[in-house]
């Protein structure tokens, strides 16, 4: 592990230069990184074509659901397991947590983009960070001991880069707010403007959930959303679709 993944702000570039971590971290958010998640909506396609999403206060209260009961009770706990057991090495503890948050997603199309984002962004920042440590990973998933999914690989890719736990956490439920807001520009009638308007109004939102889960064990992670996992589960079966999930 990079002997910088601590926090400090001086993180060595293979050019000689200095990383700013933060800055960093934006590329990371960036909803322009190539890592596929403009190919899934996790079930929000589903929710449109049947009727249950129409509005933008409807989208906007369904995205605060998710980021309550879903992507921080679950998603998040995997970014915490990765601070808690990379430094340590404690590596099947982390796998462990891991495989419970994979498992408790019931749509298989929603279990194969995760570990679709995860991996490219495991592609991606190993080649655009090659001077950290990817090993542990990178092991991990050629023996099949870990899936790599999208929160596993970004928490260690913060971890490394030294950004401290809370903005990583608060980091990947902003991402995920705006993967949801940006699926909706193209499922339904909604402006640029109005998405970027919803998406300012959740972000302070993240903040919230952190704090509301900050305490629980990685182990304790669990997702209540039923009426989302079940629109998982039926995207497979639409007569149409944009997207993957």
């Amino acid at each position: 592990m990079n002997k910088n993944s601590g926090g400090k702000n001086d993180i060595q570039t293979g050019s000689g230069g200095s990383l700013v971590p933060w800055l960093a971290l934006q590329q990371l958010l960036d909803s322009a990184l190539p890592i596929g998640g403009f190919s899934h909506s996790f079930g929000l396609e589903t929710l449109v074509q049947e009727g249950q999403l129409r509005t933008s206060a409807e989208l906007e209260e369904y995205a605060n659901a998710m980021l309550h009961h879903s992507w921080s009770t679950s998603d998040a706990m995997v970014v915490k397991a990765v601070y808690r057991d990379a430094p340590a090495a404690d590596w099947e503890r982390l796998w462990a947590v891991e495989r419970l948050v994979h498992v408790q997603r019931i749509g298989a199309e929603t279990r194969v983009g995760t570990q679709k984002m995860g991996r490219r962004l495991h592609q991606l920042a190993g080649n655009v960070y090659p001077q950290l440590d990817w090993s542990p990973v990178s092991e991990a998933l050629r023996e099949g001991r870990c899936f790599a999914t999208h929160p596993l690989v970004f928490g260690y890719a913060c971890l490394q880069l030294g950004i401290p736990l809370q903005q990583a956490a608060q980091g990947y439920l902003y991402a995920c707010i705006v993967t949801c807001v940006n699926s909706a520009l193209r499922l339904m009638s909604l402006g640029q403007t109005e998405g970027q308007m919803i998406i300012a109004r959740l972000t302070p939102m993240t903040a919230k959930a952190w704090t509301n889960v900050a305490q629980l064990d990685p182990e304790d992670a669990y997702s209540n959303m039923p009426m989302a996992e079940l629109a998982m589960i039926r995207h497979e079966t639409l007569y149409s679709r944009l997207f993957m999930s």
